[in-house]
């Protein structure tokens, strides 16, 4: 049995209590649709918001690498439309040798472009360690699919107020990614968007397999917006921008796609990047399509 004390903490963090022969099981509902017309709209700035009429557009580097490569990047892509400047600054990489990012001097970098260009900026969040640093220069922080299920970075950035960027791991399931969301709700924190980026499959043509049927799937579940990642679910510059266009189809809020002016010079992902020009048709397609569905881009 449950003391009165664990009950009231159930019922706070919206809990629902069922019974397995004798183990009592928790099912998380923070993160859970309540009715067909709940939905959640989080908003990074005043201009820009995810889950509404409106689909945020994240564009930008993997990598921030300068301030003369960010500052050309931001002036490319502001009129495309962006609503957010993706860039990383932490930087998880399968080798120990691969370029690690810029740190407080990547956060310095984005501060500055901010400030000139008025466009909020999201940068990836790694250890709990990081959390006040990153919170008090980016406008999301990016929880990316290495650190899904880091619980305790989770619990950690619940207690910002800052929203959060939740990315699917590389073999989680949609139950995995709602749980994780619920860590970080549980906390406080219910500004978070979640983005399906590609699961880890057998085919090799491809850096991950895109999984659409994840968009519909998670709405039909959550209140949480949902945006697609087409760079790092396909690792190729040809078939991001058919993905990105499937993925408002499919009902996304936003897309977030990675752009470089020189891909062949990129300290990390060039490969996976669009050029700026390539960025503009693709957003051209974009808006056609989002007000057949009755979207918008701001």
């Amino acid at each position: 049995m449950h003391t009165a004390r664990a009950q009231q903490r159930i019922r706070a963090f919206g809990f629902t209590e069922s019974q397995k022969g004798s183990t009592t099981v928790l099912e998380a509902r923070l993160a859970t649709k309540r009715t067909p017309d709940h939905k959640t709209v989080v908003a990074l700035s005043e201009q820009a918001t995810c889950g509404g009429k409106e689909l945020l557009i994240i564009g930008g580097p993997c990598s921030v690498e300068s301030l003369e490569q960010m500052e050309e990047v931001a002036a490319k892509l502001a009129p495309a439309p962006v609503q957010a400047l993706r860039g990383g600054v932490h930087k998880p990489r399968t080798s120990p040798y691969s370029f690690q990012g810029l740190g407080k001097e990547g956060l310095e970098i984005l501060e500055t472009i901010k400030k000139g260009h008025g466009m909020p900026v999201v940068t990836e969040v790694m250890s709990c360690e990081q959390v006040e640093s990153v919170a008090a220069s980016a406008d999301m922080l990016q929880i990316g699919s290495r650190n899904m299920q880091n619980f305790e970075l989770l619990k950690e950035v619940g207690q910002t107020k800052k929203p959060v960027l939740l990315k699917r791991g590389m073999s989680a399931t949609v139950k995995d990614l709602l749980m994780s969301a619920e860590y970080i709700m549980a906390g406080g924190n219910g500004q978070v968007v979640l983005c399906e980026r590609g699961v880890r499959s057998f085919e090799e043509s491809t850096r991950n397999m895109l999984d659409l049927a994840s968009v519909p799937n998670i709405k039909g579940q959550s209140h949480l917006p949902v945006i697609v990642d087409p760079s790092h679910a396909t690792g190729r510059p040809d078939l991001i921008p058919p993905m990105a266009r499937a993925a408002v189809a499919a009902g996304a809020d936003g897309v977030h796609v990675e752009v470089h002016c020189c891909p062949e010079e990129a300290l990390s992902d060039g490969p996976q990047a669009l050029l700026p020009d390539q960025f503009d048709v693709l957003m051209r397609d974009i808006k056609k399509l989002a007000e057949f569905f009755h979207k918008k881009l701001a």
